[in-house]
C-alpha cells in the first residue's frame, strides 16, 4: 500500500500542480471539487464494503444476481478495498485539495504584500475545502452504512459492466 500510494499520490500531485497553477482560480476550484466528489465516493465505497454482509453476497452469488459475484469478492477482501479507498484514495485527494487550494491562494495574493492579509486568505481557503470535505462525508457515512449492500451491488454491476467484463464469464 505504501508504494502504491507514494507512485499515486507523485503522479496526481505532479498532475495537479501542473495543471492547477496554469490554469487559475476557476480550474482550481473546479478540480477541489473534483477532489472532494471522488475522496467522498471512494470512502463511501470503504464504508460500505466494511460494513456488508458477506453471507447476503454469497447468496446472491449462488443464484447468479448481476454485481454480486463482484461485490462478494469485494467482501471477501473488505480490509484492503477499505484501506484503499477510504485511506489511500481519500488522503491523495485531500492532498491534491491541498494543492489546489494553494493555487487558488497564490492567484488571490500573488500582488498582495500584507501577510496578515495572505495568512487569512490561506486559512481560510483550507478551513472551506476541510469543512466541505467532512460535511460531505458525514452526510455520505450514514447513506453508506445503512446501503452498504445496495452500494456494493451497484459497484459489482458496474464494474462486471465495465473493467470485469471478460472475468465475470469466467468467474
Amino acid at each position: 500500500m505504501f508504494f502504491i500510494a507514494v507512485s499515486m499520490s507523485l503522479f496526481f500531485g505532479f498532475i495537479s500542480q501542473t495543471l492547477l497553477t496554469k490554469m487559475g482560480i476557476v480550474f482550481a476550484i473546479l478540480g477541489i471539487c473534483v477532489f472532494v466528489f471522488v475522496s467522498v465516493a471512494f470512502d463511501m465505497v470503504g464504508i460500505a464494503v466494511a460494513s456488508a454482509d458477506i453471507e447476503v453476497f454469497k447468496k446472491w452469488a449462488s443464484s447468479n444476481v448481476k454485481g454480486a459475484r463482484v461485490g462478494l469478492k469485494f467482501c471477501e477482501n473488505s480490509e484492503k478495498v477499505c484501506s484503499f479507498c477510504a485511506d489511500v484514495v481519500g488522503d491523495i485527494c485531500s492532498t491534491l485539495c491541498g494543492a489546489g487550494g494553494a493555487c487558488i491562494v497564490v492567484a488571490l495574493t500573488g500582488h498582495v504584500e500584507n501577510a496578515n492579509l495572505i495568512m487569512l486568505t490561506s486559512i481560510s481557503t483550507s478551513a472551506l475545502i476541510a469543512g466541505l470535505t467532512i460535511f460531505f462525508k458525514a452526510l455520505m457515512k450514514e447513506r453508506a452504512l445503512k446501503n452498504s449492500n445496495k452500494i456494493i451491488l451497484k459497484l459489482g454491476i458496474f464494474l462486471e459492466k465495465t473493467i470485469f467484463k471478460e472475468k465475470t464469464k469466467n468467474m
